[in-house]
């Protein structure tokens, strides 16, 4: 039996996602931040180039969500939702639908990313099971997709260090290939030109398993996680035309892409494409409580409103769906947003933030350079039989020179909350360059 730990030992706390031994004989520790800078324990800024983990849109600590939130946690600090309700919940769900795209009309409260993909994916089988096609239960997700890190998320999703640890996962699931091809892309601006007709993978998988077993398709409209794969020009439309025809569900998980990444409110809104089901967390809440959403169509959400009206239609749902607390930080979130025109702003500085992005070409060890809104990607060489190495040293390297840029593979990636201004843009730059030019 070990002795008990101190008070805040490192030991104590398992991280997620985190190389855990590198990490605690260094720590790196924030512990407090506003709108664009955390600061450490040792007194430093460092600039947000990646709005805290994709999520922090509207800057950090901003007070109409802290007081927001606080107001709530004294008036009513917790309410079920299950045969139950509270004011807050219709009224972030209203809020929700008010900016979603047209035709989505309802919202599911979950608790994350993870789980509202968990949702989505029970939803798109229990539809066409309520419609009287009960084999349509396969699902279809994208190599090199990222869809959260329950059992079907890990399963749809294609990233291969996410899932060869925990064996096969759930059966009856299929991946398309990814999109991502340096050959033929590198260095696009926007779009790629050229790959559209990896949609049509959807019709190979068709054939193999017919269309009369598959239920959904899952992908990200940009696969943020995966380092930035930006999809070709026409492909999402492509791909939304082929699940139309063989009665498929189709799925956009925007954790990442939802509330004015890229420019519109959802990227649904900026690729013109209408899905059945759209997936949300992350800057739904500007990071500051943990809340996800599941967006639907009438559609779906009328297929299940049948039989007496006093039977349960979905057997789903979390203890904390529409926690009050949650909810608060919706509403103050989205009207942060459109009080300061957040979920349009990365339009008006994409192509400053292209050209600063780009003119990154040519510097040591970059292969590509991807952006599309206000996100980002520079892709490296791997060191040969060390992958991930050189983006890691390159993540330490900026954090000690007071930015902070994710590391995902050999790619590093930005996405800075969308209150940026270009000065701040010229100083993320300035000090990306020079960890590119320095680091070992």
């Amino acid at each position: 039996m070990s002795a008990k730990l101190t008070t805040n030992d490192l030991d104590a706390f398992w991280m997620p996602f985190t190389a855990n031994r590198q990490f605690k004989t260094a720590p790196r520790m924030f512990v407090s931040a506003d709108r664009m800078h955390y600061t450490t324990d040792d007194g430093r800024r460092v600039l947000d180039g990646t709005a805290g983990l994709w999520c922090v849109n509207a800057g950090h600590c901003r007070p109409k969500i802290v007081e927001a939130i606080q107001r709530q946690a004294a008036a009513l600090d917790f309410a079920p939702t299950f045969q139950m309700g509270h004011p807050k919940v219709f009224e972030a769900a209203s809020k929700l639908v008010n900016i979603a795209p047209s035709g989505f009309n309802h919202v599911f409260f979950t608790n994350s990313g993870s789980e509202s993909v968990e949702t989505a994916l029970k939803m798109a089988i229990a539809y066409h099971r309520a419609r009287g096609n009960a084999s349509k239960v396969r699902l279809i997700g994208r190599e090199r997709g990222y869809h959260g890190v329950n059992l079907g998320g890990t399963s749809v999703g294609g990233i291969a260090n996410n899932r060869k640890m925990f064996g096969a996962l759930m059966t009856g699931v299929d991946h398309l290939r990814h999109t991502h091809d340096l050959e033929r892309n590198a260095f696009s601006r926007g779009e790629p030109e050229h790959g559209a007709e990896l949609a049509d993978d959807l019709e190979r998988l068709v054939a193999l398993h017919d269309a009369s077993t598959i239920a959904a398709v899952i992908v990200e409209p940009v696969a943020c996680s995966a380092g930035v794969l930006i999809p070709p020009k026409g492909y999402l439309t492509r791909l939304a035309d082929i699940c139309a025809r063989h009665d498929i569900l189709l799925v956009m998980d925007e954790v990442i892409t939802g509330f004015g990444r890229l420019g519109a409110p959802f990227g649904a809104d900026y690729f013109g494409i209408s899905p059945d089901i759209i997936t949300t967390a992350k800057g739904i809440t500007n990071g500051v409580v943990p809340m996800g959403a599941v967006l639907v169509t009438s559609k779906i959400h009328d297929a299940f409103m049948t039989g007496p009206d006093y039977v349960i239609e979905f057997f789903h749902g979390y203890t904390y769906s529409g926690n009050p607390m949650a909810c608060a930080a919706v509403i103050a979130t989205l009207e942060t947003y459109q009080e300061e025109g957040l979920l349009t702003r990365a339009a008006e500085l994409a192509r400053y933030w292209e050209e600063a992005m780009h003119a990154l070409e040519g510097l040591p060890h970059v292969i590509d350079i991807r952006n599309i809104g206000l996100t980002g990607a520079i892709e490296l060489d791997p060191v040969p039989g060390e992958p991930t190495r050189r983006a890691y040293r390159r993540f330490v390297d900026a954090f000690e020179r007071g930015l902070l840029v994710r590391a995902t593979g050999d790619t590093i990636a930005l996405s800075p909350p969308l209150i940026i201004e270009k000065a701040q843009i010229d100083e993320l730059f300035d000090i990306l360059t020079k960890v590119l030019k320095t680091a070992k």
